[in-house]
């Protein structure tokens, strides 16, 4: 009837006329990428903000929290400002100057409520208003006062005495636990871990290892079995939430907390239990423990939440690597199953509106009641789960360049500190952990992109120290100015880096003009490997002149294969002469510049250059490639290694 071309989104099945000219127009391509094209989806049919039926109010609610995470991961894949600004539009629509929050009622006690604290948490740490800092504030004391199970479990809302959902944990906790890392509450994470281990102890089936939708500690409710308090199905949904939740909120925890590891055995014995129930086309059933069960569904949202949980995991090294596997053949069902291109939008079919327990009319948990909720088109919970699923699976294939490496970021000699919005004195300026103009965190990202785990140093470099890593960066080392007391570079740091390379080593130095860092004793290293930085000026951009600062890129070049451009402004050159090799130069100065010591590599640039300012789309002008360029420079890097 019709050729297929490439990897078909739909299959026609057969039908009337009518119904296949409809289905032939969801006919195509497999697109580039499924997550930028749900977006295209997602801001086309939620332009401001989210409004759930034609006439309804539009309300602060978890809903549109899942969608802006998905776009949130997808900005940080692409560097594509559009995606930040969909994210601060629709909260700026429910953010007051004041801080308070449209429509939210703290004193509902609804733990749902909680969950857009997190894309309220990315605006504070990207732009610093106090706008945002007094909202996450708000919604942080909510969880000073919420209701709690005797054994201090969050109640899921007040009108929900004494029973943990699984959904909840979602809702809460990744918040909570980002806005601990934050502002270092660091007694937070023995609550945090305590929410995950009541859950599983009071809702997981000993037999299959599944956990059920809910637990009612006083046993009152009518869905409650009266000897357990549990509620009578596994709902998949109400898994994904809860696996979704323990992968965010891992991404928080502190390395040498012991809950860290109690979450993750969690996590192993979740994802042992949810794969045996995986169906052969990679789906999961509605009610995962009657697969099969006339009038029982594939469900979209459960399906993406489980495979991003599985791909995320393996991706932190939090699950085995054989779960990859689970991951991408669920997120193939997804495709073949729920997405349809429709009069040129994708969309996303199968996902239950809404199931929950109790309340009025009530819902009492029976097999019935399940499936008496409406399957609809493009649920945003469904839409957003799809989105996190499609970020973590199209990461998958780039995963392995730097799978096994680690990447250590100096703060010995970058070792500026400031002070927080709560009087910590916090490291800052070009870390990891810093959203803002000023730091590192899409840098890392994409080192994370590509397989390698980021870690910091705040020590000087030995043999010690660096034995694990594969690549070092110095960044703009500290002046006088900028620190009463710098740590400079000495002959032992730069003989012991310099052996370190020559061992197989990758070194990236990354300089700055000599009116803002510290170049006598940064040349110290340099010099090491054949090099100097020089105490001159270059691309000096008068406000918004943003072509002062521009290079083109030659086709074919070394280093970057996708940049047709990029951007560096107030820079200082090097003086490298052969062996040394200079890769890229401009007007007869050196630019970038390469040297080869025994099985090791150094790369220099004079400029800090790849912090968010001049990543994070916000800045730059679209046409400016600099985070295609840091894509290929890491890239470039990882390969290098030879340890």
């Amino acid at each position: 009837m019709m050729k297929k071309i490439g990897f078909l989104l739909l299959t026609i099945a057969a039908g009337s006329m009518a119904m296949a000219q409809t289905m032939a127009k969801s006919i195509n391509v497999k697109p580039k990428s499924y997550a930028a094209e749900m977006a295209k989806t997602v801001m086309t049919i939620w332009k401001d903000s989210m409004s759930m039926a034609p006439g309804r109010p539009v309300r602060w609610s978890y809903d549109q929290g899942v969608v802006l995470k998905g776009i949130e991961g997808l900005w940080k894949n692409t560097g594509d400002v559009t995606y930040f600004n969909y994210i601060q539009k629709s909260m700026d629509h429910f953010v007051q100057e004041d801080g308070t929050i449209r429509t939210y009622k703290p004193d509902e006690y609804n733990i749902d409520h909680v969950l857009c604290g997190r894309n309220v948490l990315t605006l504070y740490k990207v732009t610093g208003k106090q706008k945002y800092l007094k909202a996450v504030n708000l919604l942080r004391s909510q969880l000073r006062s919420h209701p709690r199970t005797n054994e201090g479990g969050f109640w899921h809302k007040e009108v929900y005495p004494y029973q943990m959902w699984l959904d909840g944990l979602y809702m809460g906790q990744p918040f909570y636990a980002e806005y601990a890392a934050t502002f270092h509450e660091d007694t937070a994470f023995n609550d945090i871990t305590k929410q995950f281990v009541l859950m599983e102890r009071n809702s997981r089936d000993p037999k299959t290892g599944l956990l059920y939708h809910g637990y009612d500690e006083s046993r009152q409710q009518q869905w409650a079995d009266k000897t357990t308090g549990r509620s009578p199905h596994v709902w998949a949904r109400a898994l994904g939430w809860y696996g979704m939740a323990m992968v965010d909120a891992l991404e928080w925890f502190p390395v040498n907390h012991p809950g860290r590891d109690s979450i993750i055995a969690i996590l192993n014995r979740f994802a042992a239990a949810i794969t045996k129930v995986q169906d052969k086309n990679g789906l999961w059933w509605d009610i995962v423990d009657l697969p099969g069960k006339e009038k029982n569904y594939y469900e979209a949202s459960a399906s993406s939440m489980l495979v991003y949980t599985l791909a995320k995991g393996v991706r932190n090294g939090w699950l085995p690597q054989k779960y990859a596997a689970n991951a991408q053949k669920g997120y193939d069902g997804i495709i073949r199953q729920f997405i349809k291109v429709e009069n040129g939008q994708m969309n996303l079919h199968g996902t239950v509106s809404v199931s929950g327990l109790g309340g009025k009319p009530y819902r009492d948990g029976s097999f019935e009641y399940y499936m008496s909720e409406k399957v609809i088109v493009n649920d945003p919970k469904g839409v957003g789960a799809f989105l996190k699923a499609s970020n973590e699976i199209e990461m998958m294939p780039t995963m392995k360049l730097g799978a096994g490496k680690t990447v250590l970021l100096d703060h010995y000699f970058n070792g500026e500190t400031q002070k927080d919005a709560f009087g910590n004195n916090v490291p800052f300026h070009y870390i990891w952990e810093e959203m803002d103009n000023n730091g590192y965190s899409l840098f890392g990202h994409v080192f994370n992109k590509f397989g390698a785990k980021t870690k910091t140093l705040y020590e000087a470099p030995t043999a010690q120290n660096l034995k694990g890593a594969d690549l070092f960066i110095i960044v703009d080392p500290d002046t006088k100015k900028e620190k009463p007391d710098p740590k400079f570079i000495q002959e032992k740091d730069a003989d012991a880096l310099y052996n370190w390379v020559k061992a197989g080593g990758v070194l990236a130095l990354f300089a700055n003009d000599s009116s803002n860092t510290e170049l006598d004793h940064f040349n110290i290293l340099a010099k090491k490997f054949g090099f100097q930085f020089n105490k001159d000026f270059r691309n000096k951009v008068i406000n918004n002149d943003y072509p002062m600062g521009t290079f083109d890129v030659p086709a074919g070049h070394s280093i970057f294969k996708t940049a047709k451009n990029v951007h560096l402004k107030e820079i200082c050159t090097i003086n490298a002469k052969a062996p040394v090799q200079a890769v890229f130069t401009d007007k007869g100065d050196v630019i970038m510049a390469v040297s080869k010591v025994g099985k090791g590599t150094v790369f220099a640039v004079g400029d800090p250059w790849l912090y968010n300012e001049y990543t994070d789309g916000r800045k730059l002008p679209a046409k400016y490639e600099n985070y295609k360029a840091m894509e290929d420079l890491v890239q470039w890097l990882l390969k290098q290694s030879k340890k």
